[in-house]
C-alpha cells in the first residue's frame, strides 16, 4: 500500500522516498545510493601510494649501487698504492 514514491538523482547520489499511510502514524522509508566516485577515488589514491613506493624501493636500490661502486673503486686505489708502496721500498734497497 504505498501511497507515495518520490525519486531524485543530483548526478551523484541518488535517493527514493516511499511514503505509506497505511500504518497509524505513517511510514517514511528514505533510500539514498551513491554514483561510486568515493570508491574511484579510493583506488586512484591506492594506486598512486604503490606506485610512489616502488620508485622510492627503486631510488635506494639505485643508491646502493652506486655506494658499492664507490667503495670498490676505494678499494682497488688502495690496493693500487700498496702496491706503488712496494715497489718503491723494493727500488730503494737496490739503489743501496
Amino acid at each position: 500500500m504505498v501511497d507515495r514514491v518520490v525519486e531524485r538523482t543530483d548526478g551523484t547520489t541518488s535517493e527514493r522516498v516511499t511514503e505509506t499511510s497505511s500504518a497509524p502514524a505513517g511510514t517514511t522509508v528514505i533510500e539514498r545510493r551513491g554514483s561510486g566516485a568515493g570508491l574511484l577515488i579510493g583506488l586512484a589514491v591506492l594506486i598512486l601510494v604503490v606506485v610512489g613506493a616502488l620508485y622510492l624501493v627503486n631510488q635506494n636500490s639505485r643508491e646502493n649501487i652506486k655506494t658499492d661502486a664507490v667503495t670498490d673503486a676505494a678499494k682497488s686505489v688502495g690496493d693500487a698504492a700498496k702496491d706503488v708502496g712496494g715497489a718503491a721500498k723494493d727500488a730503494a734497497k737496490k739503489v743501496e
